[in-house]
């Protein structure tokens, strides 16, 4: 599914929101509307926190309720039309963690991604041996099988094809601890391979990467992350973790988050001094 299409993930939460604003403008409260439609009180809650698909026939039950004219109730039954689609992610949900499905099925609508990285290649930058070398590095802690890994390293692999290199790509800011460019993972010419991916990833119009180097300031005490924004929807970020992923959705937060960001990036060297290291770096593996 192409992104001008719509991610069914985005389009779950657009549908929930649109649901919850209906009955706020209605000014009902969630326990007065499940009396009034006959539901549990949290089946319209799960419905608008996007958790529960609702039916077309709870669809036309809560337009019904809440007023809503012909050419709106159209635009909720396409959203529920699309919500209701696969996404490419989903040929791999059985090898990946829940919150990183989500995940990927946000990015597939985000009109922007910054992405902050102190300690490895981030995931769409990454060449398929780094990826795999990656993948395979805590087998031993979080039990991934080989085919998992085979799995994890292919959804990789999709994943920077429909973002990247799709017909409207986002606009994709990294910045790179200087750290992960001399943290090995394989053998030197794994590393060599990806240091030279990395610069040819650089030279693309929508990619922007740059290098935090050891010199710099960094007073900015966090695991890496990616911030997502959309057309119409409120940002989020998405942090990874061991064992899965979590969400950062409180606009409070995310706004910490991207500042966060602005700061790491002021602080690292610029495109061009960026490139010039990664060269240096790729050198020296090759040596």
């Amino acid at each position: 599914m192409s992104s001008q299409q719509g991610s069914p993930t985005v389009r779950r939460l657009r549908l929930g929101q649109e649901l919850r604003l209906l009955r706020e403008r209605h000014k009902l409260t969630g326990a007065a509307a499940a009396r009034e439609l006959g539901w549990s009180p949290s089946k319209v809650s799960r419905i608008e926190a996007a958790k529960t698909m609702p039916s077309a026939e709870d669809i036309e039950s809560m337009a019904k309720l809440y007023r809503v004219a012909e050419a709106k109730l159209d635009e909720l039954f396409g959203l529920l039309r699309d919500a209701d689609q696969r996404g490419w992610w989903e040929d791999y949900e059985d090898s990946l963690p829940g919150e990183y499905t989500r995940f990927l099925g946000l990015e597939a609508e985000a009109v922007c991604q910054r992405n902050w990285e102190p300690q490895v290649v981030p995931g769409l930058l990454q060449t398929e041996d780094y990826a795999r070398e990656v993948v395979s590095a805590p087998r031993s802690i979080v039990r991934i099988t080989h085919s998992g890994v085979r799995s994890r390293v292919e959804a990789r692999m999709d994943r920077q094809q429909r973002v990247l290199y799709r017909p409207d790509p986002p606009d994709a800011r990294f910045v790179l601890d200087e750290s992960v460019l001399i943290r090995k993972f394989g053998e030197p010419s794994v590393m060599q391979a990806q240091m030279e991916h990395l610069l040819e990833a650089s030279l693309l119009p929508h990619v922007s990467i740059r290098v935090l180097t050891m010199e710099s300031l960094h007073p900015v005490n966090t695991g890496g992350f990616v911030h997502l924004k959309f057309a119409g929807f409120d940002d989020v970020v998405y942090l990874e973790q061991l064992y899965a992923g979590g969400f950062v959705e409180d606009l409070g937060r995310v706004a910490g988050y991207e500042a966060a960001f602005e700061y790491l990036g002021a602080e690292a060297l610029d495109e061009d001094d960026s490139r010039v290291l990664i060269q240096r770096k790729a050198m020296l593996w090759r040596n």
